[in-house]
């Protein structure tokens, strides 16, 4: 009777041959050394550079099998595991291996209800993690907890560009510590922070930290309830600062007030290329207001 260790090469591939990505990547390895050995030659394995599982609700129980996989696997850059219900267990799993993985880059765990504690775990790993450059964790209910957590974690993480953190609760509190890493962070590219409920004071926090900041470029802010106050502060840094791109202020309540303020800080910016201020209220004299500040500012087109 034949078995993994004693099939031939050929019998094993034609296996390998009918079953999916994930069997592939998940249940194939660690069975045996031989078996180990033949799946690093086999050709759809060894590029395999991107996997998406989302939606399947593996639980923590598939997160610790996908994790057992990045400890040895080499070809994978991108892993999709949103919405799969790991929880902080499964997240704990996925930042052991992250510690030793050294090809990942981008990692997809959003909404998988991780919470502060599992956020706290994908925080240590990126402490002697090299290589991951995108880290998606919205919709987990991190809170300020765990936004401090990941804040602190930016400080030490020097190859993150790009961070998700939209709808997880973090409030004005956690988006104070996420500026006050902003302060000094100087590989972050891309933040998305919408849905947080943040407020005025949020956007204040933030507004600070980008006037030191010299390479966030894309910023969302959307649907946080900043109103007339946090575009504000935001329209103030905006005069000074020389690097931001992309800003997102969408579904924020600014209204006319705050609308009239972004548009007298359009007139000072020359950097800024792509705003969106949708769904928040301008009447006709602030959208007259910010129509103006685009002819002197041709370099910016709304969203």
């Amino acid at each position: 009777m034949h078995t993994f260790s004693t099939l031939p090469i050929e019998i094993v591939y034609r296996i390998m041959d009918h079953q999916n990505e994930q069997t592939l990547f998940c249940s194939m390895q660690n069975i045996s050394r031989r078996l180990n050995q033949i799946l690093s030659t086999y050709e759809r394995y060894r590029t395999l550079t991107e996997l998406s599982l989302s939606d399947n609700e593996i639980g923590d129980k598939g997160a610790e099998h996908i994790a057992d996989s990045l400890r040895t696997n080499t070809t994978l850059i991108a892993l999709d595991l949103g919405k799969n219900e790991i929880g902080a267990e499964g997240a704990q799993h996925i930042a052991d291996a992250l510690r030793t993985n050294t090809t990942l880059t981008t990692l997809i765990l959003s909404n998988n209800g991780i919470g502060a504690t599992g956020a706290e775990h994908i925080a240590d790993a990126l402490g002697t993690n090299t290589t991951l450059t995108g880290l998606d964790l919205s919709s987990n209910e991190i809170g300020a907890e765990g936004a401090q957590h990941i804040a602190d974690a930016l400080g030490m993480h020097t190859t993150l560009t790009v961070l998700e953190l939209d709808t997880n609760e973090i409030g004005a509190e956690g988006a104070q510590h996420i500026a006050d890493t902003l302060r000094t962070n100087t590989t972050l590219t891309k933040l998305i922070l919408s849905n947080n409920g943040i407020g005025a004071t949020g956007a204040e926090h933030i507004a600070d930290a980008l006037r030191m900041n010299t390479t966030l470029t894309g910023l969302d802010l959307g649907s946080n309830e900043i109103g007339a106050e946090g575009a504000q502060h935001i329209a103030d840094v905006l005069r000074t600062n020389t690097t931001l791109t992309t800003l997102i202020l969408f579904d924020n309540g600014i209204g006319a007030e705050g609308a009239q303020n972004i548009a007298d800080a359009l007139r000072a910016n020359t950097t800024l290329t792509a705003l969106e201020l949708g769904r928040n209220g301008i009447d006709d004299e602030a959208a007259e207001h910010i129509a103006d500040a685009l002819r002197r500012n041709a370099s910016v087109n709304m969203v």
